[in-house]
């Protein structure tokens, strides 16, 4: 067997030239996600950058610690507070008789000209990263400052959100932040709340005289805690591993599917070599060991060179995610060997179990059976594939349902979206040869009416060989169906969260502070429990007090803040609130309400949604508020679940530390819009239509997802691509004898390759009608649970997208059909009929 094995493979090449290349790129794609997922499961130590010289670093309480019990096992949760405390004056005091306390202060500037992200802190912190002036001197007055990095220069004036202010001095930038450094009284006045200070002491007297207090106090590699985003690196990574996960998940999915197929149709091409075999004396077990030998090897030999292409791949990977800032600048790939392990043995098990199926077919083939069969597939569909296609199609409209019934939200979950298309795609795929004959006709029909032969046979040949047609739709249908569910997937979603902001929102007009040169950034809280970020932008009292006094217009001023409560004494969990009076938020706003009234909230009581454990009305739940302040509050109205974006609502009281950043205003009756919208910028802040503020605080996927979701269709529109092009090659090679006949016959060369390419392009269109079906039925689940679950969004298909993927398949196909054909009939027409197999 191994001889023939080998002979086999030397003499047909061409025939597993399109496997060999399917399972090569597949091991390659399995062994670049690997390398990346390895290199990102440990993150280098960050040291510190800002406080880098510090000898020690005091923070306010900035964690929640909250006992919970699992499986009777009792555990602390530490999530990181909304808004952080000050340091309490005591301690501070105690502090100040150990040495020089200096406070920290971190707060966000806008200046005209300038960069983005600009970040103000008191020029006496600038010696602990350190910075040096490069050019200039310290700032003196309130109207100096010290900027770092050569985007302006000393002498300059700079109009910034806080006055204008001349640059005395430059610093060169340590790459962390870009920031401007004014006087500490200065620095005081702009920030007058700091939540953490440098001591220059000893840390073991500055520990001793805290004791108790409930600070931390951070030295050594932990001083890196107080600097911006700390977790940067971690989230970073986190991202990484979900994307690269997804991605590599999809790889492997997309390669057992496509080598299966293509071993599938390798081996239906041989049923006459097989017959042979059998008259020759060959028994089944025989002929199912060769064929599982050729896959054996094929399989050894396509993993090793997919582990090479992998090794050279994933490095350049690596390089593109750390230039588009998806991973950090240090990110690089190690030296790990797992991967190439994992790639390579999953590379053969692939190659083996493709093939078990079709080694088990090819050994039923009868001793003469083959050698009198036609070129008519007259029973593609096996009874196995039948069972195991409608089993997968009954698993999948089961957990739907049971999904719809129990739990809408999950359909409504990355990771549930992301995968469900799998099943339904492999479900279709098994049952395509029911579908294929049939969608066939349908789709040649009208062309099969029109004058000549040409459209009759595009049908009939297509519909004679089920086995060919579907090996050749199933790459088209992956792709289609992952793109399709993919991209409309995050489509519908961000139309649902478009349509409950709009109909959430019912302000004439939404101001949001001039600083903040995102407007949208107010609509997703920032997170104050990075204390060494800057402080939400927001408005001071003064303007709070200007817009509440505008004629003719109703003020609901409102904050970002955040809610914890524990489920049943096991999960400790966050909600993002907003914070507002009842009656303005009433007068500005239609929150989705599933019980109570908007009005009923007061200081003793908070609006919640129905994913919470407890949200009957009337019912009191404990909670700790966004400073760690803990709380019984009556529940005074639920919302709906929605998309997941309705958090809770609290009065200000409930809401210690947060800075109003949002301010939306109502029109009174006959008031006269611009009018108020001239006022509302007078008196301070950024003045946004109601459309202008949708458009801006809703846009659509993240970078990240965007990102990911691009990576997991170039690798499925690449390897389909390829897997594509190299099925239609062997099957235009199984037919050199049928363009033979059809030139002995009369057509002419252009002729003959005129039909190759309309066939390829009928089956790319059974492909894509294939892909499309299984699009269809993804994103009607989830418009279903969308409407279970109050949110009436209309279902959103990536035409553009499907158009551009539906137009690249079919080109491949149509140029690895025709150019084949027209390679072969450079000879005659009688030296190509008897062409051997």
């Amino acid at each position: 067997m191994l001889t023939i094995a080998l002979h086999t493979l030397r003499t047909r090449w061409s025939t597993f030239l399109g496997t060999f290349v399917a399972l090569s790129l597949g091991v390659a794609l399995l062994t670049v996600m690997g390398l990346t997922l390895a290199s990102s499961l440990n993150a280098p130590e960050r040291q510190p950058e800002r406080f880098a010289r510090a000898p020690v670093v005091v923070q306010g309480q900035n964690t929640l610690s909250v006992a919970s019990s699992i499986g009777g096992h009792v555990s602390r949760e530490t999530p990181k507070l909304a808004h952080p405390r000050a340091v309490p004056e005591a301690t501070v005091t105690a502090l100040q008789g150990l040495g020089t306390v200096i406070p920290d202060r971190s707060f966000p500037v806008r200046a005209e000209g300038g960069p983005g992200h600009l970040v103000g802190h008191p020029w006496s912190t600038a010696a602990f990263a350190p910075y040096e002036i490069a050019e200039g001197r310290a700032p003196r007055t309130a109207d100096e400052v010290v900027v770092t990095g050569d985007w302006t220069h000393p002498g300059n004036r700079l109009r910034t959100d806080h006055g204008t202010v001349r640059v005395v001095g430059t610093v060169l930038s340590r790459g962390f932040e870009t920031a401007v450094f004014y006087t500490d009284a200065r620095a005081a006045e702009l920030s007058p709340r700091s939540t953490q200070l440098v001591v220059v002491a000893a840390a073991r007297d500055v520990r001793e005289a805290v004791e108790g207090d409930s600070v931390h106090v951070l030295t050594g590699s932990a001083r890196r805690l107080a600097d911006p985003d700390p977790d940067r690196d971690r989230k970073a990574l986190t991202a990484m591993n979900a994307l690269f996960g997804t991605a590599g998940g999809v790889t492997a999915f997309v390669s057992v599917f496509v080598v299966a197929s293509t071993f599938a149709f390798a081996v239906a091409q041989r049923r006459r070599e097989f017959g042979l075999l059998r008259t020759a004396g060959a028994t089944p077990g025989q002929i199912r060991r060769t064929v599982s030998v050729e896959a054996l090897l094929v399989g050894v030999l396509a993993s090793a060179t997919g582990c090479v292409l992998g090794s050279y791949g994933a490095p350049r990977l690596a390089a593109r995610v750390v230039d588009v800032g998806l991973a950090p600048g240090w990110f690089a790939i190690g030296e790990a060997k797992w991967p190439y392990h994992m790639a390579f043995w999953t590379g053969l098990l692939v190659a083996l179990l493709g093939v078990v199926a079709a080694s088990w077919r090819a050994g039923r083939t009868g001793a003469a059976q083959a050698l009198r069969e036609a070129s008519v597939d007259a029973r593609a569909m096996t009874w196995g594939r039948l069972l195991f296609g409608s089993g997968l199609l009954l698993t999948a409209a089961v957990t739907l349902v049971l999904a719809l019934v129990t739990d809408p939200g999950e359909l409504l979950h990355r990771k549930t979206y992301v995968s469900r298309p799998m099943l339904l795609i492999t479900a279709v795929a098994l049952l395509a040869p029911v579908l294929v004959r049939p969608l066939t006709r349908l789709l040649a029909w009208l062309p099969a009416q029109l004058p000549g032969a040409g459209g009759m046979l595009v049908r009939e040949n297509a519909t004679a060989g089920v086995r060919r047609t579907a090996a050749v739709a199933a790459p088209v249908l992956v792709t289609v169906a992952l793109t399709g569910s993919l991209l409309g997937a995050t489509a519908t979603l961000n139309a649902a969260r478009a349509t409950e902001a709009r109909e959430r929102a019912t302000a004439d007009f939404v101001v949001v502070p001039a600083q903040n040169a995102d407007p949208a950034g107010s609509k997703r809280p920032t997170d104050s429990s990075d204390t060494a970020s800057a402080e939400t932008p927001g408005f001071d009292a003064h303007t709070l007090h200007r817009l509440r006094s505008i004629p003719g217009a109703t003020v609901s001023a409102s904050s970002s803040s955040a809610v914890f409560v524990l489920e049943d004494g096991v999960a400790l969990i966050r909600s993002e609130a907003r914070a507002a009076e009842a009656a303005p938020l009433a007068a500005t706003s239609d929150l989705p309400l599933a019980a109570g009234k908007a009005g009923d909230l007061d200081d003793g009581s908070i609006i919640v949604n129905e994913e919470w454990e407890r949200h009957t009305v009337g019912q009191t739940v404990d909670v700790w508020l966004g400073d760690g302040t803990r709380k019984s509050l009556r529940i005074a109205a639920v919302m709906t679940t929605g998309t997941g974006d309705n958090g809770v609502y609290v009065t200000p009281a409930n809401a210690p530390g947060a800075r109003v950043d949002r301010v939306d205003v109502t029109l009174a009756a006959g008031a006269d819009p611009a009018a108020v919208a001239g006022a509302l910028r007078k008196a301070g802040g950024h003045v946004l239509t109601r459309d202008e503020w949708l458009r801006a605080s809703h846009r659509g996927t993240d970078r990240t997802t965007r990102y990911g979701f691009l990576l997991v269709l170039g690798i499925a529109l690449l390897y389909t691509g390829i897997s594509l092009a190299n099925t239609m090659v062997m099957a235009t090679s199984d037919r050199l004898r049928d363009l033979a006949v059809l030139r002995l016959a009369g057509a002419t060369r252009r002729q003959v390759l005129r039909l190759v390419g309309a066939e390829a392009l009928t089956v790319v269109a059974v492909g894509g009608v294939l892909g499309l079906l299984v699009t269809g039925l993804n994103l009607a689940g989830m418009q279903g649970a969308l409407g279970l679950l109050s949110v009436h969004a209309p279902m959103r298909i990536p035409w553009p997208e499907l158009a551009v993927v539906g137009g690249a398949c079919a080109v491949l196909a149509v140029t690895f059909s025709v150019l084949p054909a027209a390679w072969a009939m450079r000879r005659g027409a009688v030296e190509l009929a008897g062409t051997r197999e």
